[in-house]
């Protein structure tokens, strides 16, 4: 372990007792009005400490600070989810979409969902390398073609019934740079990234506006706030697909009368998986890398919740959500220092 990784290790729960205003608050109210109480407990020298003025005035500015931030947080998630209470996901009724579902964590969800006993329908262009659970239905379909996607649905409708979840997982990128990027890589990368989700939704979505029950979950990064030199079209698709998640949900409520349709948009940074193993293998990368179960259990955790969100993973990095409002000069610096992260990698 490394000394860094060991050091988080050893100082989480103080730092989970510091974030959660329900254990600053106790200790607070222990401190004032019950010393002699907490004298008996705790050594004299740690009495010491957590009776002194400086350390009173820090445990009031964490309480503060705490309360502060539960109270953004249910306001977000109550705002986000119309004021609804959570829409129930009924495993056994469910029928679960996943595009690019015969790789990566599109298969990871697969199995996931497959597991909870929940139908799950796979739409991926190339069929899968190994065997995919039973009970999963697969079609072979290029998401970008729209005759090839409602030919598709016809055949779900008929076998499986409309889709309850749609989770538009399907994704490309090339690591190349503006000038280096042919334009037909260009153009697939945003058909796949971002048009896809327009003709996904197009052919879903209906059904779940009638009945006013459902979840589109978009697949998005953190990519969709930072832009690395040589990744510029993966970032433009992946800022239109937050901008698609967020537009998806206004209209939902203000244009089809469906506040009950659940959208997710989820962000994670860089994912262990094999498309990325030379990035990882160099000695220079230092960027925050998650394990694909990671992703996967906090996307089905989501759905299963029936709650609308926006998830960062890992949860650290949601500080990186605010790059844009960041003055000019540290936006830019930021950039500037991470620039040079894929230049002698290609992925």
């Amino acid at each position: 372990m490394s000394v860094s990784k060991a050091v988080k290790a050893l100082t989480l729960p103080a730092r989970l007792v510091i974030a959660d205003p329900r254990a600053t608050g106790t200790l607070l109210l222990a401190v004032l009005y019950f010393p002699d109480k907490l004298r008996s407990l705790l050594p004299e020298r740690v009495y010491e400490v957590v009776t002194s003025p400086r350390f009173v005035r820090a445990l009031k500015a964490f309480l503060g600070l705490g309360v502060a931030r539960t109270v953004n947080n249910k306001l977000s998630q109550y705002v986000v989810n119309n004021w609804k209470s959570n829409a129930k996901f009924i495993k056994s009724q469910e029928v679960v979409l996943i595009t690019g579902g015969c790789s990566g964590i599109g298969l990871g969800m697969v199995e996931a969902f497959s597991r909870m006993g929940t139908k799950v329908v796979v739409m991926d262009l190339s069929p899968p390398k190994t065997s995919i659970p039973q009970g999963v239905h697969f079609y072979q379909c290029d998401v970008t073609s729209s005759s090839q996607i409602s030919d598709a649905a016809a055949e779900i409708r008929k076998s499986v019934g409309d889709p309850t979840v749609l989770i538009n997982n399907a994704g490309i990128g090339s690591s190349a740079t503006i000038l280096d990027g042919s334009e037909e890589i260009i153009r697939k990368t945003f058909e796949v990234n971002t048009i896809a989700h327009f003709l996904m939704v197009k052919e879903f979505l209906p059904a779940m506006i009638k009945k006013n029950k459902g979840h589109v979950v978009t697949i998005a990064s953190m990519a969709s706030f930072i832009v690395h030199a040589g990744n510029v079209d993966y970032s433009c698709t992946k800022a239109s697909a937050l901008a698609f998640h967020e537009g998806l949900a206004s209209e939902l409520k203000a244009r089809y009368n469906a506040p009950d349709v659940r959208t997710t948009v989820v962000h994670p940074s860089w994912i262990r998986t094999p498309l990325i193993q030379r990035l990882l293998d160099h000695p220079g990368f230092k960027d925050p890398v998650i394990e694909p179960e990671v992703v996967v259990s906090r996307v089905v955790d989501q759905v299963v919740s029936g709650q609308s969100g926006q998830l960062f993973l890992p949860s650290a990095i949601g500080v990186f959500g605010y790059l844009r409002s960041w003055p000019s000069w540290l936006q830019n610096g930021f950039r500037n220092r991470i620039a040079h992260t894929l230049e002698e990698v290609k992925l």
